[in-house]
């Protein structure tokens, strides 16, 4: 599930954006359990989107909390009220309720999710705010999925660098320069389909190269999150597990081998 290279190198994380496990991917799970509970037996992360579009109450994190392993981790996505809504401004309130809610994940929430809107264009003393305000609240990594080119120039990268605050390295990428230059030590990469987003599975010389890059992170020390969102046709499990192959984890649990992989360009 969660898997380290050797002494010293970071961590590996592979997963989707929800459990559900397709009649297709059935066979690489045991049958007993619930979804989550089978799905975590093999994936050592997911990530949660319906917090964007809807709140959870604070006992269905905590059960969601209970079903997994406990080097298991969650990656939840901060509520649309909060950055499409309040456009990141005046959030207290919000922030507030969504904070009593995902925080009874407990040491399992390892990651806030923050997908800013298309339209919304990089505003510094706006920024700064929102994540320290982020930060005092959650204890955990924050992965940041801006879309306005403006959030690719030097002002806010040297910002995002600063606050400690994760860039997501996405595919289909905006094309801007620099949308796949980390600015932490950590790599979280959101695998949305392509050509057709949500849809499209990746194939394998695509899971071949990106396990490359993974392995090639991990090796420099860096955590790497990678979460499969192309959804919609069940395309996300099947490349999850075929990314595992690629990186020598077939088997939970399994290691991949100490290799020392060609740079490729980032995942």
């Amino acid at each position: 599930m969660t898997n380290r290279t050797h002494q010293d190198a970071g961590t590996l994380r592979i997963g989707c954006a929800g459990w559900t496990i397709s009649r297709e991917a059935a066979g690489a799970f045991e049958t007993a359990g619930s979804h989550l509970e089978r799905y975590a037996r093999v994936l050592g992360t997911v990530e949660i989107n319906s917090s964007f579009y809807r709140p959870h109450q604070a006992k269905t994190y905590a059960r969601w909390a209970d079903s997994v392993p406990p080097d298991f981790r969650f990656a939840v996505k901060l509520p649309r009220t909060i950055t499409h809504d309040a456009r990141l401004v005046g959030i207290d309130a919000p922030l507030s309720q969504f904070a009593a809610e995902a925080g009874a994940l407990g040491d399992k929430l390892g990651c806030l999710l923050v997908q800013l809107p298309p339209k919304l264009a990089f505003d510094a003393a706006v920024a700064s705010d929102f994540f320290a305000r982020l930060k005092d609240t959650f204890g955990c990594m924050i992965a940041c999925e801006a879309r306005h080119p403006t959030w690719f120039g030097e002002d806010a990268s040297a910002l995002l660098r600063r606050e400690s605050i994760t860039r997501v390295i996405a595919d289909p990428a905006k094309g801007q320069e620099g949308a796949h230059v980390p600015t932490t030590e950590s790599i979280y990469v959101r695998l949305h389909g392509s050509p057709r987003i949500y849809y499209s599975p990746y194939s394998a010389d695509y899971l071949a190269q990106l396990a490359r890059d993974m392995a090639t992170h991990a090796a420099h020390g860096r955590d790497v999150w990678c979460i499969f969102d192309n959804t919609a046709s069940g395309a996300a499990l099947p490349n999850a597990l075929d990314l595992r192959a690629a990186l020598g984890l077939a088997r939970p649990g399994q290691v991949p081998p100490r290799t020392a992989p060609d740079p490729g360009r980032p995942a």
